[in-house]
């Protein structure tokens, strides 16, 4: 079992790598000069931007720039960010646990809608219901994040008034006690954690209405039903757990997932994460951001695979014995 862990994050690490290389030369291939988008278009001395770009980095040739900063990262360093004036590290800092908490948020409204209305559908297999609720599921896994995004600003926060539109705390919220700043903090973040998790609560709930499906018609089932178990306790204690296992294997991706996709829904609601970063970064060129954001989100998105097949192994001996070797 360690060997199978110290492998996996082995790959992860050399795939994070790659991605970040490859995310090097596409930015370093986009037009424009790092230089003059930092300076915009503000009259500067010829000696100036050269001493400019001799701080920077950027009068070396990008092979150049590229193995320096792999010398910084096997040292532990990520670099300095030129558009923030500050390490990349401190940058990173303050916006991941702004994205890990709307990154929780959202999951817990996938799983809450997905789960009760996939065994919902599974209750009401064929009628009105269960053909309501998958087409308007799927419809909403087919729009785009960015236009939910909008039109929930457009309803909720300038039509309703209901949510606010942007930020995630209130002008003066410092000042507050905790509770009334939890209070606003939840009230900033019900808007872009229920946009970012509704529109991946679709593969949810067609992976809970099916486990449960296929566990009622297992022949455990039928001899449940037959001794005289409920058609609820059937459904909540046995069918469900059919759903179990998927279920984590999707949890284990899609948060991850959530955590590197939520760029588009932090750049609607002006939500100062790591997608925010990320975005700010690619458009001014600022490559250490680019390639350390790169690096966070795959590393996420393997570590949390990787955690979904052990909590898989731990449920089911099957899978834990099948990853074994054979020793015979």
């Amino acid at each position: 079992m360690l060997r199978f862990v110290l492998r996996r994050i082995a790959a992860a690490i050399a795939l994070a790598l790659v991605a970040a290389t490859l995310v090097f030369f596409l930015v370093e291939s986009a037009p424009g000069e790092p230089g003059d988008l930092l300076l915009g278009d503000r009259p500067v001395p010829p000696e100036v931007r050269e001493r400019l770009e001799r701080a920077y980095g950027f009068d070396r040739p990008a092979p150049e720039r590229y193995l320096r900063w792999l010398l910084a990262l096997a040292q532990g360093q990520l670099g300095w960010s030129h558009l923030r004036s500050r390490p990349v590290a401190a940058a990173i800092g303050d916006a991941l646990p702004n994205t890990l908490l709307l990154a929780a948020g959202a999951l817990a409204v996938n799983l809450a809608a997905g789960v009760l209305l996939g065994a919902l559908c599974a209750a009401r297999r064929g009628r009105w219901l269960d053909r309501v609720v998958s087409a308007s599921s799927l419809t909403l896994y087919a729009l785009p994040t960015f236009w939910l995004g909008l039109m929930a600003v457009m309803l909720f926060a300038y039509g309703l008034a209901l949510f606010p539109a942007s930020s995630m705390r209130s002008v003066g919220a410092e000042s507050w006690g905790w509770m009334r700043q939890a209070a606003d903090g939840l009230w900033h973040l019900a808007l872009p954690a229920v946009v970012l998790g509704l529109g991946s609560a679709a593969l949810t709930l067609r992976l809970v209405r099916d486990g449960i499906l296929r566990g009622l018609g297992e022949p455990w089932a039928r001899a449940a039903r037959a001794r005289g178990a409920g058609g609820g306790r059937l459904l909540l204690s046995h069918a469900l757990r059919c759903a179990a296992l998927p279920l984590i294997n999707l949890v284990g991706v899609s948060a991850p997932l959530l955590l590197s996709g939520s760029l588009v829904v932090e750049v609607v609601f002006a939500w100062p994460g790591m997608g925010r970063l990320a975005f700010d970064a690619i458009r001014a060129q600022d490559v250490p951001v680019v390639l350390a954001t790169t690096l966070v989100a795959t590393l996420a998105v393997a570590l949390g695979s990787l955690a979904a097949d052990l909590a898989m192994g731990a449920l089911d001996p099957r899978i834990r014995l099948a990853g074994r070797p054979r020793t015979e």
